[in-house]
């Protein structure tokens, strides 16, 4: 089942139909710990509505505070070693990946998220600038996994690479985090071999493209959620980027006007443009 906050309400998905929720609030509903068979009896009740409208949606975010891992897949590792290789922080990263304790770090207040079809930013005083594109999962408040859905980390790397320490600065900016186009609300963990595939357009025409599954990440989401809620408490949940397995070459910066799609099968296409 998938969720969906819209300008006219919140949307329920459910084997190829649509349904208009009553509920009080996003924040009332996704903190539910029952939340999927709650969803269930909701819609057994109700009525199909029309079919979802794209312009319409907004960011699957209420009151969250958004979360990220880091360096939770090789290629990440990797990037990052050569990036702030020449500060003497290469280091740090081989560490952190083989460390017990992941990397863990705030990404953005609701604020500063964008939904699908809405722009996201580069600093201005950056040159070097990705997406970073990683499945973001939805915890409650008492520490489950109650959803997923597709994020986007936006990520200045000249800045990160000048000093570790200037990762917020490299991180959390308004329009730097991305969230949509759905939330897929599921008791059962991703397989896997689920893809993540992104692509970026200029002009019409794919200037990179990569794809990795999850296979390749280190951590489990278990073990990341654990490591977040020690001595922390989401009353009205959070959501936590899980880390990157694509990185583009070192030569690749994004532009104005690019086009930044993001795919994983079961939740959807993520799509936002450089402004």
């Amino acid at each position: 089942m998938k969720l969906y906050r819209s300008r006219h309400g919140i949307l329920a998905e459910h084997a190829g139909r649509f349904y208009t929720l009553n509920a009080p609030s996003w924040d009332d509903l996704v903190t539910r710990e029952d939340l999927l068979d709650y969803l269930g009896h909701l819609i057994r009740e109700m009525k199909p509505a029309n079919a979802l409208v794209p312009q319409d949606l907004l960011p699957p975010i209420g009151s969250q505070e958004v979360w990220a891992a880091g360096v939770t897949y090789y290629r990440s590792r990797d990037a990052r070693m050569e990036e702030s290789k020449s500060a003497g922080g290469g280091d740090f990263y081989d560490r952190v990946y083989h460390a017990t304790r992941p990397e863990l770090f705030f990404k953005s207040m609701p604020h500063r998220v964008v939904g699908p079809d809405a722009k996201v930013a580069i600093r201005d005083d950056a040159s070097w600038s990705v997406p970073e594109p990683e499945l973001t999962l939805f915890i409650t408040p008492g520490g489950k996994i109650a959803g997923y859905t597709i994020g986007n980390d936006m990520s200045s790397r000249d800045i990160e690479g000048e000093n570790p320490l200037y990762l917020p600065q490299a991180k959390v900016y308004d329009r730097s985090c991305a969230l949509g186009p759905g939330l897929l609300i599921s008791d059962e963990p991703l397989s896997a071999a689920t893809e993540i595939a992104l692509e970026i357009r200029r002009g019409g025409v794919a200037a990179f493209s990569g794809a990795t599954t999850l296979k390749e990440m280190k951590r489990k989401p278990e073990e990341l959620v654990e490591y977040l809620y020690r001595n922390n408490s989401f009353p009205h949940g959070c959501f936590l980027l899980t880390g990157t397995g694509i990185v583009p070459p070192d030569s690749f910066t994004l532009k104005l006007g690019d086009e930044i799609r993001i795919t994983i099968p079961p939740i959807g296409t993520l799509v936002n443009t450089v402004g």
